[in-house]
């Protein structure tokens, strides 16, 4: 069920912000009703600036990889450290992604991995289970090529933004693939089919059940986040798809699976966000945010850095 179709410049997301994501497309899991466009947005947001920084790139090395593109910052290059975290991030932007490691994370590696419209694209390359670990094992050859020491990964998170949540709940969903990541950071980033009869832009006086299924790794992530094993955090928007379930709704399930309950706050978050709600119990962690504009949604891509920075998840 995939949200925007490919990182948002932001030049384009001020010509666009009227509408959510144009050209989305929902794969719904009944074969009858495949191909099921996101129904538009016409909200904008004219109440906050959503500033963005100018492009830049940051200092560091990059090579490109089978799937994706490794970033060594600077200083994790000088390092040549034997072990290092490593980061790999699903959909965005990747000059703005290197910019947040270099700044928030510079000890860490980088993995981006672009893919384009939907979800169901970055899901397709990691529904073999071989393929992630083979990523990480080519993400540290190139490593080593750089540093002159091939690094052992202490650490391995899992960030994505968007249609990106495809290829984490597909690496999450093989017990040994999952094994392997120690954290999990979804900004604005998971969806699900509904439960749901005929056409589902159809009009309704009330938005069905969410597919609770399609959450099944999520689940048991946040399960194990709870429990102190893993690391789990999310945050959301209030932006409504229309045709399949929104990330407030998947929040809820989420929430719902573990016996928990929203509290709720008003706070200021990066870039002038509007916190409306949390949930934590030990390593999981739910943020819930104002704003049902795409811009709301980029803000979430925009504000990784200052997260890693104030979470301090990768180590």
């Amino acid at each position: 069920m995939p949200r925007c179709p490919a990182p948002i410049a932001h030049d384009a997301l001020r010509r666009f912000s009227h509408r959510l994501c144009i050209g989305a497309i929902l794969a719904i899991a009944t074969p009858a009703h495949a191909q099921q466009a996101q129904n538009p947005s016409p909200i904008s947001d004219t109440t906050r600036p959503h500033p963005r920084v100018a492009e830049s790139r940051a200092d560091g090395e990059r090579t490109t990889l089978s799937l994706g593109e490794l970033f060594v910052p600077a200083a994790a290059a000088a390092r040549k450290r034997v072990t290092m975290p490593l980061v790999m991030h699903l959909h965005g932007t990747p000059w703005l992604i290197e910019r947040h490691i270099a700044k928030a994370v510079p000890h860490a590696a980088l993995v981006t991995v672009n893919l384009g419209a939907g979800s169901g694209r970055y899901a397709a390359p990691f529904a073999d289970a071989a393929k992630f670990s083979a990523l990480l094992d080519e993400a540290a050859d190139a490593t080593a090529r750089i540093t002159g020491r091939r690094p052992t990964w202490s650490s391995v998170t899992l960030t994505s933004w968007s249609a990106g949540y495809g290829a984490v709940r597909a690496i999450l969903s093989t017990p040994d693939t999952a094994a392997r990541v120690n954290t999990v950071i979804l900004l604005d980033s998971l969806h699900a089919s509904y439960v749901i009869g005929g056409d589902p832009s159809a009009a309704r006086s009330k938005d069905p059940a969410v597919n609770v299924s399609d959450l099944d790794a999520f689940t048991r992530l946040a399960a194990d986040a709870a429990a102190g094993r893993k690391r789990f955090w999310i945050t959301h928007s209030e932006v409504y798809p229309g045709t399949y379930a929104s990330t407030t709704d998947t929040a809820n399930a989420l929430l719902a699976s573990l016996g928990l309950s929203r509290q709720p706050v008003l706070k200021h978050g990066p870039l002038g966000m509007q916190q409306l709600s949390e949930a934590r119990r030990e390593g999981f962690q739910l943020l819930g945010f104002a704003g049902n504009s795409a811009a709301d949604h980029v803000d979430h891509l925009y504000a990784l850095g200052d997260w890693l920075r104030a979470w301090k998840v990768v180590q």
